[in-house]
């Protein structure tokens, strides 16, 4: 380590273990095989709907022997396995099992971060930070996990200086692996992993750090901070070089920008009016967010992917600073006739396979004043929107009260419209709360 420190021209401080980082191995699926006890020891895969035409959310680790993973469509991963056994995502049910994971690890050490539906990261103290205590503290949490929440939740922990690396740590033995990455082995610990494995570095930052002859993780640590950051690019460049020395940098500060739902049609759900909507009740799902977050939006935003691209076509509505439901949607009426035009223009009929509604330029509320009109006439356009905006809170206390679509705008269910239920984005819990929308 001192001679590549040397060569950079830098000296680093001191790096004790300060993080553990926690990722529970095929997450989806093992929830799955501790529900149901027949599905144990064989290979499952988890889809968001009943149709090869979708992909893997989630494989087993038995399935992954047979090179199916997340995003494999599921007729290519029956063609891998005979024996895969698919199985629809009960996504209420993962976010039951986080809760009780994160309430079990709480029992070992303080969770100082949830990273997503199936990762945690734990700050480690002073007593607890030599490797001997942190590895013994791993194993506790492991032990309590399999015992107390389920004999099929096996993890990978791994334990670091810093986050970043600890994360890397927990992705070098899976499943159910324990690794210690300290300063004594850093940086050449990292040299055998693929730059990708890095997160932040994609196939563009891989492009461009190849053009500045950087191939590696070598390369990378072996330039001076300043050179690495250059190569990087942008503000604080030189992050990822003392982050890879082992150096536990601040968190950079960051902030919610967007509030959005996107859902996968069923194939005989792809035309017009199966389309609008589930567009609209993604839109009353994403708004009511909006209320429950105290935040309002400045922006609606419209996406689609038809069945013949892969491209991705959206369209913006500016908003009046809004978290009313009835606003939303009837700037979404305004938008989708420009989605119904761009469907025409395509061979074939008007399909679409994915449909999304983001509210964008989201800011919280500071303090909400009164209506200047809230008394006015009720039908007095001026009033209008106070009046839809009580009644938006209202539809979500009823809601939260007496379960999903106890009463909504327009219709939820039936033959028109899939049923959209609350989805887990691996980067994102959503609150039980959401699952009675």
């Amino acid at each position: 380590m001192a001679s590549d420190v040397s060569r950079a021209g830098h000296d680093l401080p001191p790096r004790p273990l300060r993080w553990l980082f926690l990722d529970l191995n095929s997450y989806f699926a093992s929830v799955e095989q501790q529900i149901d006890p027949a599905l144990r020891g064989k290979p499952v895969l988890v889809a968001p709907i009943d149709s090869d035409t979708t992909v893997a959310i989630a494989a087993s680790v038995e399935a992954k022997r047979y090179g199916i993973s997340t995003g494999t469509p599921v007729w290519e991963a029956k063609r891998l396995c005979r024996d895969l056994i698919v199985t629809p995502a009960r996504h209420e049910e993962y976010v039951r099992f986080h809760d009780r994971i994160v309430a079990e690890i709480w029992r070992q050490i303080p969770v100082t971060m949830v990273c997503s539906i199936d990762e945690v990261a734990c700050r480690l103290l002073d007593n607890e930070n030599s490797v001997a205590a942190a590895t013994a503290l791993a194993r506790r949490i492991k032990a309590g996990i399999l015992a107390n929440v389920g004999e099929c939740l096996t993890s990978s922990i791994g334990i670091a200086p810093n986050r970043l690396l600890a994360k890397l740590a927990s992705d070098m033995q899976k499943p159910d692996g324990l690794v210690v990455l300290d300063a004594a082995t850093l940086p050449q610990r990292l040299y055998d992993m693929p730059l990708r494995d890095i997160c932040g570095i994609g196939a563009k930052m891989e492009r461009r750090l190849a053009r500045d002859g950087i191939n590696d993780i070598r390369q990378l640590c072996e330039r001076r901070p300043r050179d690495a950051g250059t190569a990087w690019g942008g503000t604080n460049g030189d992050r990822l070089w003392y982050l890879l020395h082992g150096v536990d940098l601040p968190d950079k500060p960051t902030q919610s920008r967007s509030i959005g739902h996107s859902h996968v049609l069923s194939p005989g759900k792809r035309g017009v009016e199966p389309v609008r909507l589930t567009a609209r009740r993604l839109a009353l799902k994403a708004t009511s967010r909006l209320r429950r977050k105290a935040y309002r939006s400045r922006l609606l935003v419209l996406h689609a992917r038809f069945e013949d691209d892969k491209s991705t076509w959206r369209a913006s509505q500016k908003l009046a600073a809004t978290q009313d439901s009835f606003a939303v949607l009837a700037a979404l009426e305004l938008l989708f006739p420009r989605l119904i035009a761009a469907g025409r223009t395509r061979p074939g009929d008007f399909q679409i396979r994915m449909i999304g509604v983001t509210l964008a330029e989201i800011e919280p509320l500071a303090g909400e004043q009164a209506s200047l009109f809230e008394r006015l006439d009720p039908d007095d356009p001026l009033a209008r929107e106070t009046r839809t905006l009580s009644l938006s809170r209202a539809m979500d206390r009823i809601n939260e009260r007496f379960g999903r679509n106890a009463v909504s705008l327009g219709p939820q269910s039936g033959g028109r419209i899939d049923r959209v239920g609350t989805k887990i984005a691996f980067g994102r819990i959503p609150d039980l709360d959401e699952f009675h929308e």
